[in-house]
C-alpha cells in the first residue's frame, strides 16, 4: 500500500473555482459575513414552468434509467432549439445528453484524444479545459492573447502553435473567464487554419444565450465548411438558471464521434438525471421570456461591477461582451505586502476583507482575477465597497 493514487491523479490540479467556492462557504459556516465574487452560475431561480416540467415527471414515476445518451424528446428538443435560434439543421441521433457541458467536455476529449495528442486552447481559458485534456493523456498547447487585444488571439499565435500532433482547436466565446465574444473575422480564421490542417474544433458554446449591447451570437459550426469537423457543447445550466440538475450535450454530425461519446458516458456515468432530462425539455421547448429577463439584469450588473471597478485606482478591466464575469487586472498591487501573484491577491481579499473571488492564475493569467456578477445588487456594492478598501491598504 505504498502508492495508492495513480500518477494521473497526483498530477491533476483541483478545480480553482470550486475550491474558492468550498472556501467561501466554510468561512460561512462560522458566521463570518463573506461576499462572494467567484460564483460560476446563476443567482436566479430556475424558471416555474421547468420547475413544475420536473415535479410532473417524479408524479409521473420517471425515475428509472433513460437511454444512455439521452431521452428522444430531449435530443428533439436541442434539434427543434438550434434550427429556431440559428438555422442549424441536427438529427436527434447526432446528439447526445450528458450530465453537464462539463461532462459533455470530458466525453469528447476521451473519445478524440490520444496520448501525446495536442489540443490548442486560447488563453484566458477556462481552468478546467487543460486539466481535461491531460486526463485523456494529451497535451494542452496554449495560445497567449493580451489584454490591450481585448483577449482576441492573433491567427499568427495560433498557426504557430499548429504541429503534427496537433488533434483539435477548442473555443469557447463568450469566454469564461473574460466575457471576450469572438467577431466574426475571428472565427472565420480560425475557421481557414482548422481547415487548412485538417483540425477539429471543439465549440463550448454554454454562454451562447448571454450577450450584451445588441452582440449576436455566431455559432462556429454554422460557418461555411464547418458543420462537419465541430463539435457544438452547450447546455441548460447558465441559460435557464439549472446548474445544479446537469444536463449538457454535444451535437456532431459524426456517427463514430457520437457512438464514442455515447459508449464512453455508458462506462461512467450511464445516463443523465431521468427527472433532470424532462426539466430540460421544458426549458427548450418552453417559454423563453425569462432567458431574456435574466439577460437584462445580467446586463445591468456587469455595468454596476465595470462602472465600481473604473473608480478604484490601480484596476483596469475589459469590458465583458457576454457571460457573467468581469476579468480584473490587479497586477498594480503585486509586490506589496508579500503578495507576487492573483492567488495571494485573491487570498488576501479573502482573508483579510471576506471578499471571494477566483485568482487568474488558473486560468492562464496571474495578472488578473475573476470576479462574478452572478450576485445581486445589493452584494455587487457591498462586494466593491470591499474591494476599494482592500486596494487602499495596498496603495
Amino acid at each position: 500500500m505504498s502508492r495508492i493514487l495513480s500518477k494521473r491523479a497526483n498530477e491533476l490540479k483541483p478545480s480553482a473555482t470550486l475550491a474558492i467556492s468550498a472556501k467561501e462557504k466554510e468561512l460561512k459556516s462560522q458566521g463570518l459575513d463573506v461576499v462572494g465574487f467567484g460564483a460560476g452560475e446563476p443567482d436566479f431561480t430556475t424558471p416555474s414552468h421547468i420547475r413544475d416540467a420536473a415535479k410532473k415527471s417524479l408524479d409521473r414515476g420517471e425515475t428509472f434509467y433513460t437511454p444512455v445518451g439521452g431521452i428522444v424528446d430531449l435530443k428533439k428538443a436541442v434539434v427543434s432549439r438550434l434550427a429556431q435560434d440559428y438555422g442549424l439543421e441536427y438529427k436527434p441521433s447526432e446528439i447526445v445528453i450528458s450530465c453537464g457541458a462539463k461532462h459533455s467536455l470530458y466525453n469528447i476529449f476521451q473519445a478524440v484524444v490520444d496520448p501525446d495528442d495536442e489540443v490548442i486552447v486560447f488563453a484566458p481559458y477556462w481552468v478546467s479545459y487543460p486539466e481535461m485534456v491531460a486526463l485523456a493523456g494529451g497535451a494542452a498547447v496554449i495560445v497567449p492573447s493580451s489584454e490591450g487585444n481585448r483577449f482576441i488571439p492573433e491567427i499568427s499565435e495560433l498557426e504557430k502553435r499548429v504541429t503534427e500532433k496537433t488533434k483539435a482547436i477548442l473555443l469557447n466565446s463568450p469566454s469564461n473567464p473574460t466575457g471576450v465574444v469572438y467577431p466574426l473575422e475571428v472565427l472565420e480564421n480560425i475557421a481557414s487554419v482548422a481547415d487548412k490542417h485538417d483540425l477539429i474544433v471543439i465549440s463550448d458554446e454554454i454562454y451562447d444565450k448571454l450577450l450584451y449591447d445588441g452582440n449576436t451570437f455566431v455559432p462556429f459550426a454554422s460557418l461555411p465548411g464547418m458543420k462537419d469537423r465541430t463539435i457544438m457543447v452547450n447546455g441548460v445550466s447558465k441559460t435557464y438558471a439549472m446548474t445544479g440538475l446537469r444536463i449538457g450535450y454535444l451535437a456532431s454530425t459524426n456517427s463514430a464521434l457520437v457512438k464514442a461519446a455515447t459508449d464512453i458516458q455508458s462506462q461512467s456515468t450511464s445516463n443523465p438525471n431521468n427527472t433532470a432530462q424532462a426539466a430540460a425539455v421544458e426549458a427548450l421547448n418552453g417559454p423563453q421570456d425569462e432567458v431574456g429577463r435574466m439577460r437584462e439584469i445580467f446586463q445591468h450588473r456587469r455595468d454596476l461591477m465595470l462602472r465600481g471597478i473604473d473608480e478604484i485606482p490601480g484596476l483596469s478591466a475589459v469590458k465583458p461582451d457576454g457571460a457573467f464575469y468581469v476579468f480584473v487586472n490587479t497586477s498594480r498591487f503585486y509586490g506589496e505586502y508579500g503578495i507576487e501573484n492573483s492567488t495571494d491577491f485573491s487570498k488576501y481579499l479573502l482573508e483579510r476583507h471576506y471578499l471571494a473571488c477566483v485568482p487568474g492564475g488558473p486560468f492562464g493569467s496571474e495578472d488578473h482575477i475573476r470576479l462574478s456578477f452572478a450576485t445581486s445588487e445589493e452584494t455587487i456594492l457591498k462586494g466593491l465597497g470591499r474591494l476599494r478598501k482592500a486596494c487602499e491598504e495596498l496603495a
